[in-house]
């Protein structure tokens, strides 16, 4: 008996799909994660097609569809995140050449036999879904011996698809043309919505296992390598198990053994595992640590000291992602090779009057004693602005501060003077004029704004 029978009467597309999914969890981990998007990607047409509530986005790619910020209120935080798990996972079955394990595609299913009951449960306009239907992996069909696909195959299976799918953007383009079929349907639906939400949801959806699995997904798209074993973290379905060496740990998070096993290329690392909010409460976005963390290097059985985003050098801000290997190896170089600003000499053959040198070194306070990201100076026509920055860009440079600076202006005069400045005043830094050199190499880049 499939996990997805509930889905069978109303939604038969997304069934088939789902089952595929299912039947493949095992012997072919990389066709099953690629079957649960497919199977997201028909759940997710359906229901811009059907909830009126739902508004279309700029484009209909299954990416720009669930960050809608109409369909993230609709299914909530917890289907949202199951929606970027299911997404990544398949674009990765796709679109990569690294191994997908069992791992992932049992996640997969997981995750979509959450989302496939959420919609049944509050769309469903005839039998709904047993309040206490669970996933049981131990219910899966077995592996067997079938030929797995492979990425290219999985791509051109995608394309053909797509092209015999309904066009949302076309379809729902003018909602004044709507069929009589299709606003009776919207009706229908709507009304079994909201006699649907008149009961409690007292399903497990397994948040703190998706957002385990979505810290887990981007470790992994950052190059660290986790185990065939499982991931990191409590909370998920995986076992706690550790990355490969130098990887994200720390002496308290890593198989309660220290670091001191995994330091063997011996750089540093940056915080392992999901961050802290407030309410202690896990998060899939990569995020400062705490003000209550021990402060960076305090942590036992180091060499290096842990790169802590937001310590020291800045106040504490969310991320974007998790470092890469290559990236945790330049910012220790960079830690341990920057000079103070404050100690270092401008160079008065730039600039020659006070007031530049003070607005110098204000930028240099501003960065290394208050610890801002960005400062503005304004100063009057005249008053030598270019060489201002010119003198900036130096003293950053020789205290290693910026590898690179890009110059803007807002037209191709001041950039021929600006480039003819740099010339001048600080040669070594190669400048580059952007505007007429598109390929050219060099540490400061000089351009327009739309250039």
């Amino acid at each position: 008996m499939t996990h997805f029978a509930f889905l069978q009467e109303e939604w038969p597309a997304v069934h088939e799909a789902a089952t595929r999914a299912e039947a493949s969890a095992f012997p072919d981990p990389r066709t099953s994660c690629f079957h649960a998007r497919r199977a997201l990607e028909l759940a997710v047409a359906w229901l811009y097609k059907h909830d009126a509530s739902l508004k279309l986005p700029y484009q209909d790619n299954l990416s720009a569809l669930i960050h809608e910020p109409s369909f993230k209120a609709a299914v909530g935080e917890a289907i949202f995140n199951k929606a970027k798990v299911l997404t990544r996972l398949g674009n990765q079955a796709v679109h990569s050449a690294k191994p997908i394990y069992q791992l992932d595609s049992l996640a997969a299913v997981r995750e979509l036999f959450h989302v496939g009951y959420w919609l049944a449960r509050t769309y469903a306009r005839g039998e709904k879904p047993a309040a206490g239907l669970a996933f049981d992996q131990e219910a899966l069909p077995k592996p067997g011996q079938v030929p797995k696909q492979t990425a290219d195959q999985l791509r051109k299976l995608q394309e053909d698809l797509q092209a015999r799918d309904e066009k949302l953007s076309v379809l729902l383009a003018d909602k004044t043309a709507l069929d009589e079929e299709l606003a009776r349907l919207r009706a229908e639906v709507a009304e079994a919505k909201k006699a649907n939400a008149a009961a409690p949801d007292t399903h497990d959806y397994s948040e703190a296992a998706t957002r385990d699995l979505f810290i887990d997904l981007l470790l992994k798209e950052a190059g660290w390598a986790l185990d065939n074993s499982g991931g990191r973290g409590t909370g998920s379905t995986r076992s706690r198990a550790c990355p490969t060496p130098g990887a994200w740990a720390s002496s308290t998070t890593c198989s309660g053994a220290t670091t001191a096993g995994p330091w063997r290329w011996s750089r540093p690392s940056a915080p392992r595992g999901a961050p802290r909010r407030e309410s202690s409460r896990r998060s899939s976005t990569p995020t400062a640590w705490r003000r209550d963390r021990p402060p960076a290097g305090d942590l036992p059985h180091q060499r290096l000291r842990p790169l802590a985003v937001g310590r020291r050098l800045h106040p504490p801000r969310a991320v974007q992602g998790f470092y890469k290997k290559a990236e945790l190896e330049l910012l220790h170089q960079r830690r341990t090779t920057r000079k103070s600003l404050a100690a270092a000499k401008v160079d008065e053959t730039i600039v020659e009057r006070y007031y530049q040198t003070r607005s110098i070194r204000r930028i240099g306070e501003a960065f290394e004693r208050d610890n801002d990201r960005k400062a503005l100076v304004v100063m009057a026509t005249g008053a030598g602005k270019t060489r201002t920055v010119i003198a900036l860009v130096d003293l950053l440079m020789r205290c290693n501060w910026a590898k690179r600076v890009l110059f803007l202006a807002d037209r191709v005069a001041l950039v021929n003077q600006a480039v003819n400045a740099f010339k001048r005043h600080l040669p070594d830094a190669s400048p580059v004029n952007l505007v007429t050199e598109k390929d050219a190499e060099g540490r400061v880049f000089v351009s327009t704004y739309p250039r």
